[in-house]
């Protein structure tokens, strides 16, 4: 099973934002959600060879090969101008990796990790691929005491969540609106498998934080907020919060128009979580 082969869009080999400690975080190619505010639209789509990159990438790291986009990283600048232009939301500096070269990865650099954090895109689309390195990890002396955490927007049906959470430390869950039409409005899809599997993951013990981002004059809305108090006092147990705030940072379309989240309106939305004996309630690093 180490053979098994992932859609990799970029490896950070640390990181203190995306869970507990310094971590590994694999950010996967694809998403089933197409939000609007998503800061790295370029994880969206798969990459069809259409050719509109080849002509903005200066230091040809990008070609076409039999028909396919072929990229040499070792000549790629990271200008990000073939992310740019795509018109599908895809990236074409997409690579390939198989289990065993993750673990081989992690193993270079254990000494500093705390653990892996499998993202996105949406991670769950490579599910198996995720189960094989959490296995092995768990298999593995040297790699496990690494803790093994997925990064998701809970659209994933139940059976298989249940199939990978054996072997998973904890899910890092993203609710990105709790009015259903504001959902599809943000996301294009419905909000019914998020919150069910927020609710799964709580009972599984395995939800590690519940994430929600605020966008103004949208999710920052008094009701949206009561949506949230009221669905986290409904799971009967402590839930970690982290409030994240609309940036216009990468996003595209419509939405790199709108207004950032004020940093007022945030702490406001955190102090009604606290008052509700809601937390602990994590807000954003920066601002």
């Amino acid at each position: 099973m180490n053979s098994l082969r992932a859609q990799i869009s970029k490896i950070l080999t640390w990181s203190c934002v995306d869970g507990p400690g310094n971590r590994m975080v694999l950010f996967m190619q694809g998403c089933n959600f197409n939000c609007a505010t998503c800061h790295n639209p370029h994880t969206i789509g798969q990459c069809d060879s259409c050719g509109e990159c080849l002509p903005v990438c200066e230091p040809k790291a990008l070609s076409l090969v039999d028909g396919r986009i072929a990229f040499e990283p070792s000549v790629c600048t990271q200008c990000d101008a073939c992310l740019d232009v795509c018109p599908i939301s895809a990236n074409p500096m997409v690579r390939s990796y198989t289990v065993q070269e993750i673990l081989d990865l992690l193993h270079e650099h254990a000494g500093f990790l705390s653990g892996i954090t499998i993202s996105g895109g949406e991670a769950t689309l490579q599910l198996p691929f995720i189960r094989s390195l959490f296995s092995a990890m768990g298999e593995d002396v040297d790699l496990r005491h690494l803790t093994r955490f997925i990064d998701s927007n809970g659209h994933l049906g139940p059976v298989a969540w249940k199939s990978v959470l054996e072997v998973t430390d904890g899910v890092l869950l993203d609710i990105k609106a709790f009015d259903p039409e504001l959902h599809v409005h943000l996301t294009e899809r419905s909000n019914a498998r998020s919150l069910a599997s927020a609710r799964l993951l709580h009972e599984a013990g395995k939800l590690y934080e519940l994430r929600f981002l605020m966008v103004p004059d949208a999710t920052d809305r008094d009701e949206e907020i009561d949506s949230l108090i009221k669905f986290v006092q409904s799971l009967d147990g402590p839930v970690r919060l982290k409030l994240n705030a609309f940036r216009t940072h990468g996003v595209r379309g419509a939405a790199a128009q709108w207004p950032a989240m004020k940093k007022k309106r945030v702490e406001a939305a955190a102090e009604r979580l606290v008052h509700a004996g809601l937390g602990p309630v994590e807000l954003p690093a920066l601002w």
